[in-house]
């Protein structure tokens, strides 16, 4: 066997970004900025108001309560140029270009309207209530560096500079395999058949992780077929996983089908890991990545944490590549056995009122066991010993959304 961080590092050696692509801003959202991006206009585009109220000269307002003149009204989208002088006020809605000769905006809530004038109770400060042109954002600013991700915020900033694209690494295209003359789409199972389960929950686990998983169907224990697949999706995608068939069983044929599609560049490991120990990994000539996980539902799972979400993290230009991992004290104790591998534990994770994580459930425990870890959070690892006690804090790698528990 060879070590969890020795697989990994061969999973991740040199892979490199996928070439960049310009986004409509809206496909881009998530996504790694490949280069930066600079602001082109400033934001605000002109002085405006914060507020509904009156603009004036803050001067004309030191003995307040001061009575001012009324002379116009300014409007959000309004493009007429008013101009102000001393003892005078405009009425003006919150967006509103503030007019030449104003210095404040006095809101509403502090005025009095009489007839064509306005009484101002109180003393107003130069600049208040106003929003000054390029408060927000400066001609020449930075607004994204390479290696951020394009947020739900970012795409509004970019709208606001007029930018309609943005030049992005595309999310990975991943197409998916099953593999085993025992997988049966047929309504009523025949005796020894099981359901795929494995393809469409990993074609799910790509679509929450930002990237995009074509179907590749199911193949047989046949090479011929299992290469002809996974050439199939060679020819679209930027990388192929596939499930079953990688351990050392008469029909496991997956392995060396992936030797011969990466000539010098393929590894047939067994980690220790537990679950997911077989593992096969290569990269193509053209430098796409293949993984062929364990067949195990649960193996399947681990195998991706551990090998493909990093990797493909690394293709979409992440700076990180590993998952959101991080300490969580035990309130249950995660018991194991001594056997030179680590173990992958899914459990359930909970903040509390101070905002430290609790490990507060585990799951039970079984490769074949789908429907036990399906309501799990994170992942624990257990290094090999005895496990952990109740109080101990163990290494997590967060799956899902966690709450708070009171």
């Amino acid at each position: 066997m060879i070590a969890l961080e020795e697989a990994r590092e061969r999973v991740l050696a040199g892979l490199e970004p996928l070439a960049p692509v310009d986004l409509p801003l809206a496909d881009a959202v998530g996504c790694v900025v490949a280069e930066a991006v600079v602001a082109r206009e400033a934001v605000p585009p002109f002085d405006n108001s914060s507020m509904d109220g009156y603009a004036l000269r803050s001067a004309d307002t030191g003995d307040a309560p001061a009575r001012l003149r009324l002379v116009g009204s300014a409007f959000a989208g309004a493009s007429a140029a008013l101009e102000l002088r001393s003892g005078e006020a405009i009425r003006i809605m919150t967006g509103a270009p503030v007019p030449a000769g104003a210095d404040a905006v006095c809101r509403q809530e502090d005025t009095a309207r009489e007839g064509d004038e306005v009484v101002i109770a109180r003393p107003v400060t130069p600049g208040e209530s106003i929003r000054r042109a390029g408060e927000d954002v400066a001609v020449g600013d930075a607004l994204l560096a390479p290696g951020e991700v394009v947020t739900p915020a970012h795409r509004g900033v970019l709208a606001g500079q007029g930018l309609a694209r943005v030049r992005v690494h595309p999310r990975p295209r991943v197409g998916v395999l099953s593999t085993g003359d025992e997988l049966s789409d047929e309504p009523v199972l025949a005796r020894g058949a099981i359901r795929d389960t494995n393809r469409p929950t990993l074609l799910s686990t790509l679509a929450g992780a930002g990237f995009v998983g074509v179907d590749l169907g199911r193949a047989g224990d046949d090479a011929a077929a299992i290469e002809a697949a996974i050439a199939q999706g060679l020819a679209t995608c930027d990388a192929v996983v596939s499930t079953g068939g990688v351990s050392v069983g008469d029909a496991d044929f997956v392995k060396s089908v992936v030797a011969g599609l990466c000539p010098g560049r393929a590894w047939s490991m067994q980690v220790a890991i537990k679950p997911g120990k077989p593992f096969a990994y290569g990269r193509t000539p053209a430098g796409q990545p293949i993984f062929a996980l364990a067949g195990n539902p649960v193996s399947t799972l681990v195998g991706f944490e551990l090998f493909v979400r990093p990797a493909l993290r690394a293709l979409a230009g992440h700076r990180d590549p590993g998952g959101a991992t991080t300490l969580a004290l035990c309130d249950v104790p995660l018991a194991r056995r001594p056997d030179g591998r680590t173990h992958l534990v899914h459990v359930e994770v909970a903040f509390d009122p101070e905002g430290r994580l609790h490990i507060v459930g585990a799951t039970r425990q079984g490769s074949h066991l789908l429907h036990a870890v399906a309501s799990a959070n994170a992942l624990a690892r257990l290094e090999d010993g005895e496990g952990a006690a109740a109080g101990d804090a163990v290494p997590v790698t967060l799956l899902g959304p966690v709450a708070t528990r009171r």
